[in-house]
């Protein structure tokens, strides 16, 4: 029987289903903010899994959570002292993101290390795992739609506009002058970073990029060499592997 994954991130809460093969079947997803029983009972009635490997940033819905599915057998909250694989050279393990530990687990499988992943969501992350293959750290930047938000309500003549590759630096009306702001700039910022975490890590890590505007951002970096839009769900299923029994 396979097991349920889910990822609880800040925006949206995603369901798959998997087995020790790899990911069966991406379910469903919910709006995080819209997460209670009754919309779970919704969502996940009728599937059968046998376990839940959950991998959570938002404490408030996690409890909903696991208290919604500990019925229904296992509930493992992913977190540091879970079996990943992975060694920790990181001071103060417990303030590691669930979301950033399912990220290492996956990359290290699926692309070997040293590796540094880019997750482009809410807040975009970029988590550093060297050759051991350990956790090492990283960045937390704003996420490319926070500040697009930011600048709709925080402004009281700027839209906010949907993010899309600009047809030219210099726009020729507010909304593509917006968006070559976020874009182009967003890049340069993804550059810089990369550039840094490079030039303090041993070896020549290899670049995974995934979450939401993953594709939009590596468009434009030649360093990001590969787009997984499935790498946090596969962490989530390895790290299943490892604690459901």
């Amino acid at each position: 029987m396979p097991w349920l994954l889910i990822d609880n991130s800040n925006t949206r809460t995603k369901f798959a289903l998997a087995d020790a093969t790899g990911i069966l079947e991406t379910r469903a997803w919910l709006p995080t903010p819209d997460i209670t029983p009754e919309a779970l009972a919704a969502t996940l009635g009728g599937l059968d899994f046998h376990g839940t490997l959950l991998c959570s940033v938002v404490p408030e819905k996690a409890r909903i959570l696991r208290d919604h599915l500990a019925a229904r057998g296992p509930v493992h909250p992913l977190n540091y002292q879970s079996d990943t694989g992975l060694a920790i050279d990181y001071p103060h393990p417990a303030q590691i993101g669930a979301d950033r530990l399912a990220n290492a687990i996956g990359v290290a499988a699926r692309y070997g290390a040293p590796a540094i992943v880019i997750d482009f969501g809410t807040a975009v992350t970029f988590d550093v795992v060297s050759a051991g293959p350990a956790y090492c750290g990283g960045v937390i930047a704003p996420g490319l739609g926070a500040m697009q938000d930011y600048l709709g309500k925080r402004t009281a003549l700027l839209p906010r506009i949907e993010i899309d590759e600009p047809r030219a630096a210099i726009g020729k009306s507010t909304v593509e002058a917006m968006q070559a702001g976020a874009v182009y700039g967003y890049r340069g910022l993804v550059r810089e970073i990369i550039s840094r975490l490079r030039a303090e890590m041993d070896g020549d890590p290899v670049i995974v990029a995934t979450g939401g505007d993953a594709a939009l951002i590596a468009r434009g970096l030649p360093a990001i060499q590969h787009v997984d839009p499935d790498l946090t769900l596969e962490g989530i299923r390895l790290a299943a592997l490892r604690n459901l029994h």
